[in-house]
């Protein structure tokens, strides 16, 4: 028996190791992602950041950008026209979920049984909260939560039945609210800032190097993936229950 404990205290200490080979430089399993990044030389405007390594291709990429959005039959106008300086953090948002290869540690299966999976609580960047906010602060939306309980009657998108148009600091208070709320905590607001290492950026300049490859590598050691947490506490309850 103490052999099995011994064996098992070092797969608890090998499995972050193990993790960081699976969360880094990896694309989601959805409807639009590849199946593996690499470079794509003609993607669109606010993804061109991601050519070099990419888990969106060209095509997707300038569907993101139309005002109602082929991915997702989507549409940022359903208030009225948004301002540019807004659409252009919408943009880039889109474009940093479809092409982003550094999305790992926070990626999670939509339901365990089946194969759809999203993200969860990826910590931007403080600046790309507030800029997004202030951005979009006289810019019009009906809802807090853009992830659900949209009338859809009419093949997009379209405000419920008695939700009224307001400015976003109406329904997104804070830079946080905007952050967190907008797509059911996708996104998590971080107090730490750009470049500290600890966040990631939503977009950054195509000529400089992905600032968010470091970030992956941070997080992703961590923590073990849940397929191997949940294997590793099932052996240790097992061995728990045999002594």
């Amino acid at each position: 028996m103490e052999r099995w404990w011994q064996l098992l205290l070092g797969l608890w200490t090998v499995a972050p190791i193990w993790a960081g080979d699976k969360l880094l430089n990896v694309c989601m399993n959805t409807k639009h992602h590849k199946q593996k990044p690499g470079p794509e030389d003609k993607l669109y405007e606010e993804c061109i950041p991601w050519k070099d390594n990419a888990c969106c291709t060209a095509s997707t990429s300038w569907e993101a950008h139309l005002d109602v959005s082929l991915l997702y039959n989507f549409s940022l106008i359903h208030c009225g026209l948004m301002m540019p300086g807004c659409e252009k953090h919408f943009n880039q948002a889109v474009c940093f979920y479809e092409c982003s290869p550094n999305l790992g540690p926070w990626i999670q299966k939509m339901d365990l049984s089946g194969p759809g999976e999203r993200i969860l609580d990826v910590p931007l960047c403080q600046e790309d909260c507030e800029e997004w906010w202030e951005d979009c602060r006289t810019s019009y939306t009906c809802k807090s939560n853009w992830h659900s309980d949209w009338d859809w009657s009419r093949g997009k998108n379209r405000c419920p039945r008695r939700a009224v148009c307001h400015p976003f600091p109406h329904y997104f208070p804070t830079p946080a609210d905007l952050c967190e709320k907008i797509w059911n905590n996708s996104f998590k607001a971080s107090p730490e800032r750009r470049n500290s290492g600890l966040c990631l950026q939503k977009w950054f300049e195509p000529a400089q190097d992905n600032p968010n490859v470091a970030v992956a590598h941070h997080f992703a050691s961590t923590a073990p993936p849940w397929e191997i947490s949940y294997t590793l506490l099932a052996f240790t309850l097992f061995l728990s229950f045999l002594s």
